[in-house]
């Protein structure tokens, strides 16, 4: 089988819901109608380590990004943004292509556009020092599984 040689880097919880804020989960399990819509794109997908679930576990209350942003969690997402990276890094430096990084819009930790979340910050600074820039895209703060969502997903190119 050949390779497409294309990944994308996503958030935790667009993988796997269950590690989401009670009651701030959107889907049973995975967001379905992206991971469906990136697997007919033959990309594969890297699936980024999510801070909050690490530094609080599964019984965590939301919380706002003020509330998060501790020298000790930014250190922790500083250090996981580390690791992303260097895996980014290693993709790149043999001949993939990084498709883009797909975040949660609205979330303290992962949210790309509009108020940056702690993890995507670190992330994107260490990016940014290495000179790369990807295609950054935020899953709407409206968005449902299985819901109307035809809008976003026809928007998804990689």
């Amino acid at each position: 089988m050949i390779r497409s040689k294309k990944v994308i880097f996503i958030s935790h919880c667009i993988l796997n819901q269950n590690t989401v804020v009670c009651p701030l989960a959107r889907a049973k399990g995975a967001y379905r109608e992206i991971i469906k819509k990136i697997m007919e794109c033959g990309i594969g997908i890297h699936q980024m380590p999510c801070p909050e679930f690490r530094k609080l576990g599964l019984k965590r209350i939301p919380m706002s990004k003020t509330e998060y942003d501790t020298l000790e969690y930014r250190n922790l997402c500083r250090s996981l943004a580390k690791d992303t990276a260097n895996i980014l890094k290693e993709y790149i430096s043999n001949d993939y292509e990084i498709v883009g990084i797909l975040g949660i819009n609205g979330s303290p930790t992962c949210s790309i556009t509009g108020i940056r979340g702690i993890f995507m910050e670190e992330l994107f600074s260490l990016l940014e020092k290495e000179k790369i820039y990807l295609n950054k895209i935020d899953v709407p703060e409206d968005y449902m599984d299985m819901k109307d969502n035809k809008e976003f997903i026809s928007k998804l190119e990689f």
